[in-house]
C-alpha cells in the first residue's frame, strides 16, 4: 500500500498521512550508510580543474592510498606515518581523509603545515578549491561572515565539530587547542619550538580523546638521522607496496637500482661521464626476479594490482613507505630524465629524497684528521723554502689567546709555522703583552733570511665587556696591518668585506673591523686540506703538533639542516669539540688576503739567497752586471768628475712594526 496520501488535503487526516509523516521524519534519523574513506571518496570527491585528471575522483589511478586512508576508521589504529615521495597523492589523501571527518563521521579536527606562509597557500590552492568543487562539503562548512558557525583562515566549523589550523614555527597557534583528529603535513620541514616538537604537543594535547585519537603525519624525508618522518616510518611496522611481474609473478618493491636505460652503467654508480651518451627516452623497469623488462604501460598495470605487505608487527601504528616509481602518472623517461638533470647540477639529495622517498646519506665535507696527522713533514728549516709571507690568525677565548704562524706561497700553499696559546684574562693587559712578544718573533727562513710576521688577524668576538678589551688593544694598529675581525656566516660572502670603523672608548681612536666570511673560508681551508701532494693549495703540516690541534682543525662537518622547509648548508661541530684551531687558521688566511700580497715575486727574491735552489726565471731586458775588472777600469776613468746630488729617502725606523708598538 502506497504511504503517500492522494491529496494535500488527506495528508494528515487519515492513516496514510501519518504513516507518511512517520517516514519522513524517520528518514531525518536514519544514520548515513556506512561508507569506508576510500569509497566515499570515489563516490563524493571531485578533482578541481587545473588538476591532471579533474572531476570524479579515481583510485585506481592511485590504488596505494586505499588502505592508509581507510585506516581512518579502523579502531585498533591510532597512527599513520606516510614517508612518501613526489606524485603520489600525499596531499590528497590527508583532504579525503579531512572530508570524511566533516560529512560522514563529524569530528573536530587540527591541520598543521611548516610555516604560516605553507598554511596559507595550502588553503587558497588545495582545501579551498576542494570545498568549492564538492557540494556536499560547501553545504557543510560555515559560510563565510554568516550568522552561524566559523569560517576563517584559523578555523571552519561544521556541524559535530571543526577543523582548526597551525603552523609549527608558531606555539601560539597550538596553545589550548586540542581535538581528536590530527593532520601534520610536510612533518621534516617542522621548526622544533621552545616547547618541544610540535607533532609531540599536538598529539599530548589530544590526550584528553583517549583511545579517539588519530594521527596522520606526512612528509618526504630529508636527512639520515635528522629526518622526523623517516624515525616515525621506523617506529611504525614498515610497510611498502609490492607488485607482481607479469611474467613470473613475483611481488616486488619498485626500487631505482632495477630501472635501467641506454647508457647507464652495470654498476650503477652515480657519474657524470658520458653524460651526453644517457638516453632517458629508453627507460624501461627491469624484474628483480627474472629480469623480464616493464615498460609504463606494464608498470601501471602492476601498480593496479599491488598490495601493502608490513615487515614489523601492527601495533596500532602503521607506517607505509612510497616512491615517486609508483605515480600512474610520470613516465620512467622523465623520472631519469629529472635524475640526469640533477646529477649535472650537483642536487642529488632532491633526488634521494622527492623522488626515491630515501633519506639523504649527508657524508659533509669533513677532513679525518688522521690522513692529516700521518702526512706531517719535517721542516728544514722554521720555515721551509716555498713559505715567503708570514700572517698570524688568532682567537680570543675567555681565559686565553690562542694563535698560529701560516706561511703562505705561490699558488697560496701553506705552512703551519706555529701554534700558540697564550693563558690569561683578556680583560688584563698582560695575555695581551704576549701577544705582543709573539707578533715581534722573527723566524729563520730555509734560505737564511728572516722572516717577521707581516699581516694579523685578531677574533673580536665574544660578550661585550671581551669585545672592547680587543677594540682597546687593536686601536691604531692598522696601520701596522693589525687588524680586528668579526666571524659572519652565510654562503657566497667574500672572504673579507670592507672593513668598518668602531669607535673603541670614549674620545678614542676607532678600530677598523673586518667582517670575514667564515662559512666560505671554511669551505676553502676543508677542501684544501683533502688535496694529497703539494702544490697550489696544499696545506703542510710540521710532525710534533699535538693531536688535539688536528682534531680542532677538522672539527667541523657541513651539513644540510631543514629550516621552515628550506635547505640550509651550516657548518656543524659536536657538543663538545673544540675548533680553535680551525678558527685561527681562517683568520690567518683572511690576513692573506687583506693584504694581499704578491707571492710571486717574495718567492723570487728568497729564491736568490735559498742554497740549491734554481734561479728565478729572468726578466726582460735585464740590466747586464759589471765584471770586477770593469767596474775597477769605470772607476778609474770616473776619477775626479762630479756626480750630480741624490735625493735620498727617509730612513726608516729600526725594528719591525711590531716591536714599534
Amino acid at each position: 500500500m502506497s504511504l503517500t496520501p492522494t491529496s494535500d488535503a488527506e495528508r494528515f487526516r487519515n492513516t496514510a498521512g501519518v504513516r507518511y509523516a512517520l517516514h519522513s521524519a524517520l528518514q531525518q534519523l536514519r544514520p548515513p550508510p556506512k561508507f569506508a574513506p576510500s569509497e566515499w571518496a570515489e563516490k563524493h570527491v571531485y578533482v578541481p580543474e587545473g588538476n591532471k585528471i579533474p572531476g570524479l575522483l579515481r583510485l585506481d589511478n592511485a590504488p596505494y592510498q586505499r588502505e592508509p586512508m581507510d585506516m581512518l576508521v579502523n579502531p585498533d589504529c591510532y597512527r599513520v606515518t606516510l614517508e612518501w615521495g613526489a606524485q603520489v597523492g600525499k596531499t590528497m589523501l590527508a583532504l579525503c581523509v579531512q572530508g570524511y571527518c566533516i560529512d560522514v563521521m563529524p569530528r573536530s579536527q587540527m591541520m598543521m603545515q611548516p610555516s604560516q606562509g605553507d598554511l596559507q597557500m595550502w588553503l587558497e590552492t588545495k582545501f579551498t578549491p576542494l570545498v568549492e568543487a564538492n557540494d556536499r562539503l560547501q553545504r557543510l562548512i560555515a559560510k563565510p561572515r554568516g550568522r552561524e558557525g566559523v569560517n576563517n583562515q584559523k578555523m571552519k566549523s561544521y556541524p559535530g565539530g571543526f577543523i582548526m589550523f597551525s603552523w609549527a614555527g608558531s606555539p601560539r597557534t597550538m596553545r589550548g587547542r586540542s581535538a581528536p583528529v590530527i593532520v601534520c603535513d610536510e612533518v621534516d620541514g617542522y621548526e622544533r619550538t621552545s616547547e618541544g616538537g610540535p607533532v609531540s604537543l599536538l598529539w599530548q594535547r589530544a590526550a584528553t580523546f583517549d583511545d579517539d585519537r588519530f594521527l596522520l603525519e606526512i612528509s618526504t624525508p630529508t636527512i639520515e638521522g635528522q629526518s622526523y618522518i623517516d624515525k616515525s616510518f621506523q617506529a611504525g611496522d614498515q610497510r611498502r607496496f609490492h607488485v607482481p611481474c607479469h611474467a613470473c609473478g613475483t611481488e616486488q618493491v619498485l626500487r631505482w637500482e632495477n630501472v635501467s636505460w641506454v647508457g647507464r652503467g652495470e654498476t650503477h654508480e652515480d657519474t657524470l661521464m658520458a653524460i651526453d651518451d644517457q638516453q632517458p627516452e629508453t627507460a624501461l623497469y627491469v624484474c628483480e626476479c627474472c629480469g623480464v623488462t616493464w615498460n609504463d604501460g606494464q608498470r601501471i598495470a602492476a601498480i593496479r594490482a599491488g598490495r601493502w605487505m608490513a615487515t614489523k608487527p601492527f601495533r596500532g601504528h602503521a607506517s607505509y613507505h612510497l616512491s615517486e616509481f609508483y605515480s600512474t602518472f610520470r613516465r620512467l623517461s622523465s623520472i631519469v630524465l629529472d635524475y640526469l638533470d640533477r646529477l649535472k647540477n650537483d642536487d642529488l639529495q632532491t633526488f634521494v629524497n622527492v623522488t626515491q622517498a630515501e633519506v639523504w646519506t649527508e657524508s659533509g665535507e669533513q677532513v679525518d684528521a688522521n690522513a692529516i696527522e700521518q702526512r706531517a713533514e719535517t721542516y728544514a728549516a722554521e720555515v721551509p723554502a716555498g713559505g715567503v709571507y708570514l700572517t698570524l690568525g688568532g682567537d680570543m677565548q675567555i681565559d686565553r689567546l690562542e694563535a698560529e704562524v701560516v706561511a703562505h706561497g705561490p699558488g697560496e700553499e701553506s705552512w703551519s709555522i706555529g701554534y700558540y696559546v697564550l693563558w690569561g684574562d683578556p680583560l688584563q693587559r698582560e695575555v695581551w703583552d704576549e701577544l705582543d712578544d709573539l707578533l715581534a718573533t722573527t723566524f729563520t727562513h730555509e734560505s737564511g733570511a728572516t722572516l717577521r710576521i707581516e699581516s694579523a688577524c685578531i677574533d673580536t668576538g665574544g660578550t661585550k665587556g671581551y669585545t672592547q678589551a680587543a677594540y682597546d688593544y687593536l686601536r691604531g694598529k692598522t696601520g701596522r696591518r693589525l687588524f680586528g675581525v668579526k666571524g659572519v656566516g652565510g654562503w657566497n660572502r667574500p672572504i673579507v668585506e670592507k672593513s668598518e670603523r668602531k669607535q673603541s672608548g670614549k674620545n678614542a681612536r676607532k678600530v677598523d673591523l673586518f667582517r670575514v666570511g667564515v662559512d666560505e673560508a671554511k669551505k676553502i681551508i676543508m677542501r684544501r686540506l683533502t688535496i694529497d701532494a703539494p702544490g697550489p693549495g696544499y696545506m703542510h703540516t710540521p710532525v710534533g703538533r699535538s693531536r688535539d690541534w688536528y682534531d680542532q682543525l677538522t672539527a667541523e662537518k657541513l651539513v644540510t639542516r631543514y629550516v621552515k622547509g628550506q635547505p640550509v648548508r651550516e657548518w656543524r661541530k659536536s657538543d663538545k669539540a673544540r675548533n680553535e684551531a680551525l678558527d685561527c687558521r681562517v683568520y690567518a688566511y683572511a690576513a692573506l688576503k687583506i693584504a694581499q700580497p704578491n707571492l710571486a715575486k717574495r718567492a723570487e727574491r728568497l729564491a736568490m739567497l735559498t742554497p740549491g735552489t734554481p734561479p728565478p726565471r729572468q726578466r726582460a731586458a735585464p740590466q747586464p752586471e759589471i765584471p770586477p775588472e770593469a767596474a775597477q777600469d769605470t772607476a778609474q776613468n770616473n776619477a775626479g768628475k762630479t756626480r750630480p746630488a741624490r735625493t735620498r729617502s727617509a730612513k726608516r725606523r729600526a725594528g719591525t712594526w711590531a716591536t714599534n708598538w
